[in-house]
């Protein structure tokens, strides 16, 4: 009798988990129904705007793979889930988009579905792209159609492990937490027309939540607009780097920050006192933000100083008793020493660097963020500024992998973030050993693929 029941209880789960999954299946399955936008011919103007938003959204630097025909694809992105290579967007008929209609185009851009019906994965940023205009949109599909060389280039097979290949579960979860057509921005919610332009560039074309925003554990944004105190909080490794929060935080964000600091970064890579760090940022410095016009770079500014604080794990006070002591020979401990040996040279004994050429690291977001492995990956690999129109000089840092150990690293960063009026948590020995054996492990994928490129027919 006892056996029977655990058998019909069995049967019960299996059925029940059957139903489940053909329940799931059903709802990914059903089409989604999007708003069809008006086309019109494209004519210069139309493709000249269309230039400027693909600008301003930064296509290329996602679809264009090291030493490729730019927008045709091939540029592989790290994700949780494995990696992902981007796509062709060149009007190539059979490898890229030139068989698209402005609808097929319209329903990829601003809700992740392509032709028959499957959906990308939100490495492409359609959550953002939702509150893009139909203007916008239009002059996209004309830029891309017309302006845009076509390649032939196939996509390569994206690195994803089983079951987290199946592409059917990615419908449920576009459903459950991308806006899609509901997501139409409104301009008049913002009292200052310049906040508005700053919030839509922000928002959609800019897609700065993508990396700014910290993610759920099932890889939502936490919020999409300035309505949530998580948007632009920071809070996501990219690549290797910490995206900083670009809100009022005062040590951990942009606080501090005026808003002409805020467009020279933007404009040229760096600030008198800060600069653009890691390939995820410098990339979108060199080929989107440079070339945008005054006024937009100037709105987006407008637009992030209305960002309340969040909540922050560091300070920051002034204090010169660390530039005192280490100028008179007094620094305590073996981090102020390595700091005296490998970074005063540039960085000063007063922390605040040479205005214009080497970067502060007193009161610097990058040092004070919550997530020490920007800083880390600086000392032991370094990093290069962008090389930008107004300031092509791309000084570099070089790394220290070489002669400090795991120890020196960590007491290394500790020492700059709790120096000078630095109040944040100290690193650990394990941590840094942990960022080293993270960075030689994208070494030896990176000369793989080096290999495996110049091997291919």
């Amino acid at each position: 009798m006892r056996h029977s029941r655990i058998l019909a209880a069995a049967v019960w789960v299996a059925v029940l988990g059957v139903a489940g999954f053909g329940a799931a299946y059903a709802v990914a399955s059903w089409p989604t129904g999007t708003r069809r936008i008006a086309g019109e011919g494209p004519d210069a103007t139309l493709v000249a705007a269309g230039r400027y938003v693909a600008t301003a959204s930064d296509c290329i630097a996602c679809h264009t793979a090291p030493g490729g025909k730019p927008f045709a694809g091939g540029l592989a992105m790290e994700t949780p889930i494995g990696r992902i290579f981007s796509t062709n967007i060149t009007p190539d008929r059979e490898t890229g988009i030139g068989a698209y209609s402005l609808d097929d185009f319209d329903r990829a851009i601003r809700h992740g579905i392509v032709p028959g019906g499957t959906t990308l994965f939100p490495a492409m940023p359609y959550p953002s792209y939702a509150r893009l205009t139909d203007e916008d949109v239009r002059a996209l599909y004309a830029f891309f159609m017309v302006g845009v060389e076509p390649v032939r280039e196939a996509k390569r097979a994206n690195e994803i492990a089983w079951p987290l290949s199946i592409r059917w579960p990615l419908a449920l979860w576009r459903k459950a937490f991308a806006p899609g057509g509901a997501a139409t921005f409104d301009p008049e919610r913002y009292p200052d027309p310049q906040v508005a332009r700053g919030a839509y560039i922000v928002q959609a074309a800019g897609h700065c939540g993508a990396c700014h925003t910290p993610r759920t554990l099932t890889l939502q944004e936490r919020a999409l607009d300035e309505t949530s105190p998580a948007y632009l909080a920071g809070g996501q490794v990219v690549d290797g780097w910490f995206a900083v929060s670009l809100r009022g935080e005062q040590a951990e964000g942009l606080g501090r920050w005026s808003a002409a600091d805020i467009v020279a970064t933007l404009r040229g890579g760096r600030n008198r006192e800060h600069a653009v760090v890691g390939s995820p940022m410098n990339d979108v410095v060199v080929h989107s933000t440079q070339h945008l016009d005054d006024g937009d770079l100037k709105a987006i500014a407008a637009y992030l100083k209305t960002l309340v604080p969040g909540p922050s794990s560091a300070t920051y006070m002034a204090d010169r008793s660390t530039a005192r002591d280490l100028a008179n020979g007094r620094g305590a401990g073996r981090g102020a020493e390595l700091y005296v040996d490998n970074c005063a040279a540039c960085h000063r004994t007063d922390g605040l660097g040479v205005p214009g050429a080497f970067p502060t690291v007193a009161g610097n977001p990058t040092v004070l963020s919550p997530n020490a492995v920007t800083l880390v990956r600086l000392i032991l690999d370094g990093s290069a500024m962008a090389s930008t129109e107004i300031a092509p000089s791309n000084l570099g840092m070089p790394g220290f992998d070489w002669r400090l150990s795991d120890e020196e690293i960590a007491q290394l960063a500790t020492f700059v973030r709790q120096s000078w009026g630095n109040a944040a948590q100290a690193v650990s020995t394990s941590f840094a050993s942990d960022v080293r054996r993270a960075l030689r492990h994208e070494r030896s994928r990176d000369d793989r693929g080096v290999q495996r490129q110049a091997t291919s027919p």
